[in-house]
């Protein structure tokens, strides 16, 4: 579905991604891990065409999307700080991102399920950061996107509306999507995610399950498989 040919970034001197290559052909739930500056975000904004890269290429269903914006119609993104303007209401917000995308569209029961009802027409700048978080989760998965992009999207999220996600996320997944999804809960990881990509110093140091990942650090969890690759590279 996705295929990245030996990407590269840099911001002045600083080299982001240094020739990634990364194929994304299956359905399921893809965690992309590493430390900060890892590149991380860099390769998500590349694949949604926010950043241009300076060398490679990226195609979605074989067909180049470098340039393009009409891919972007298939992708749904939750990004780690989203900005609207604080003088709108949630439901003006919501409005204005069907008007955007023309495509139908289903937040009625996303605002059930997130008790967002009485936010709707309260303004942004009046919302807590946890409620912020539960109305970008419905501009996100109010589209039906074969692709969906969730940057740290438990942020400033209750136990309660943790849970709801979760289960939205696999329920997304049981359509067939393809979910990328950056976090550094670990617990979520493991609860979640199919595969791992591990990006360190802006390459592909694993990519895999879980499973694959302990075996070859020799470590009983994933919390203990990724220390013992950062210690590795502090040594």
């Amino acid at each position: 579905m996705i295929e990245i040919i030996n990407l590269r970034k840099k911001f002045g001197n600083v080299s982001v991604l240094e020739g990634i290559n990364l194929e994304i052909n299956q359905s399921g739930i893809i965690a992309v891990l590493g430390p900060n500056g890892s590149g991380k975000t860099t390769l998500i904004k590349c694949i949604l065409g926010m950043v241009l890269p300076d060398e490679g290429s990226i195609a979605y269903q074989k067909k180049s999307v470098l340039g393009k914006w009409n891919y972007r119609n298939n992708i749904a993104y939750l990004p780690q700080i989203a900005q609207f303007p604080d003088n709108l209401t949630v439901r003006e917000v919501i409005s204005m991102i069907k008007n955007l995308r023309n495509q139908p569209t289903h937040e009625e029961e996303l605002i059930e399920l997130f008790k967002l009802n009485k936010y709707l027409t309260k303004k942004l700048r009046n919302l807590s950061g946890g409620t912020r978080q539960k109305v970008n989760i419905v501009l996100t998965f109010m589209f039906d996107s074969p692709i969906l992009i969730l940057d740290e999207p438990t942020a400033g999220l209750d136990p309660v509306s943790l849970l709801k996600l979760k289960k939205l996320v696999q329920q997304e997944k049981g359509k067939g999507k393809t979910i990328l999804i950056t976090t550094h809960i670990i617990n979520l990881v493991e609860e979640i995610a199919d595969e791992i990509v591990f990006l360190l110093e802006g390459n592909i140091y694993f990519k895999g399950n879980i499973e694959q990942l302990q075996k070859l650090t020799e470590q009983e969890n994933l919390e203990h498989s990724i220390a013992k690759i950062l210690e590795g590279e502090n040594d």
